[in-house]
Parts: structure tokens; sequence; C-alpha cells
């Protein structure tokens, strides 16, 4: 039998393994920080969805934006799709949980908005097909997932940890966000102050 403390070490190692297996992938965060940045500079917007702890990120990530990461500063466009429980339900309801997202893309997504869709097994239907709706908004896509899945091939931008373990993906995913959301802050207020 496995002692607990031998699966707090072992959930402890995995995580940290992910989070240095980032380090990888040191090109595509500096590519979505700065694609966001740009994005903002022009005045477009930034939306992310997920479902279940995958919603979470993508509200502490929007949250992170909207509010502030490491300094004071003026507040940057970012939505979380997954915040309007009356809209998702009545979609939801309406047309489908497969619409949840892809018709909020349809009604507020313009060209040259960064879209992030958050799916651990990178194969969400609704995550995919809001996907698709940003693709055809000509919006700059991009993914975080796992080590499978369509999403990968889909977005312009993929950060794809190598794991099919959830919880793990989840636990690099938000330390993806957190490095991306302190990029997009120095390349917008490097001189403001903490």
């Amino acid at each position: 039998m496995v002692s607990e403390d031998d699966i707090v070490l072992k959930d402890i190692e995995d995580s940290i393994a992910l989070s240095n297996a980032l380090a990888t992938q040191k090109h595509t965060l500096t590519q979505i920080a700065d694609q966001i940045a740009q994005a903002i500079r022009r005045g477009n917007k930034v939306m992310l969805f997920g479902n279940g702890g995958s919603a979470s990120d993508a509200e502490h990530i929007a949250c992170e934006l909207a509010g502030k990461f490491t300094m004071s500063r003026d507040p940057l466009p970012a939505i979380a799709l997954t915040t309007n429980t009356s809209s998702m339900t009545a979609i939801a309801n309406d047309f489908g949980y497969e619409e949840v997202f892809s018709r909020q893309i349809r009604g507020l997504a313009v060209k040259g908005d960064v879209v992030i869709g958050i799916s651990t097994s990178g194969n969400s239907p609704n995550v995919l097909s809001a996907m698709k709706e940003a693709i055809d908004h000509r919006a700059i896509t991009v993914a975080f997932t796992g080590a499978e899945g369509k999403l990968k091939d889909m977005a312009q931008y993929v950060l794809s940890v190598p794991s099919t373990n959830t919880p793990r993906i989840q636990e690099a995913h938000i330390v993806a966000g957190h490095i991306i959301c302190h990029l997009v802050e120095q390349a917008l207020f490097g001189s403001v102050k903490h």
C-alpha cells in the first residue's frame, strides 16, 4: 500500500517536473504574451474559456489581466466566457452545450482579438467549436492543452503540457498563465512600480 507521504511527494515531484517542462516552451510563452500585448495596444481584447478546472483557469488569467498581477496599473480588456451563467445556461438550453462558447465568440470577437481555449484533453467539443468560430472571425488563436487532442492542430499558438494527467496539466497551465501575465505587464507597463 502506498503511504500518504508517498502520494504527497509523488504529486509534488510530478507537478514540478511539468512546470520545469514549460522551460522547453519559453518561446511559445513569449510569443503568446507578445500577441496579447500587441492586441491590447491595437485596442483589441482577450477572451478565455474552458470547462471545469480549465474554466477556473480561464477566469484566473482574465482576472490577473483585468485587475492586476504584480503591479498597480490600468486594467486590461480580458474576459472569461465562463462567468455569465445566464448566457451559458440559456445557450446550453436553447442550442446545446457545444455552443456555450462559440455563440459568445460569434457575438463578441473581432479581427485581432486574442482567443484562448483551455482543454486538458484537447478534445472538449465546446472548446473546439469556439476555436473554429474564433478562426472564422480572424482572431489570434491560442490553445492551452495537454499532450493529446485536436485542439493542438487548430490554434496558431499552442502551449502543450507533455502529460495526460488532468490535475498536473492544470497546475502547469496556471504557471504558464502567470508567466504570460507577468510578460504582458512588463511589455505594457514595465516602468510602473510594484
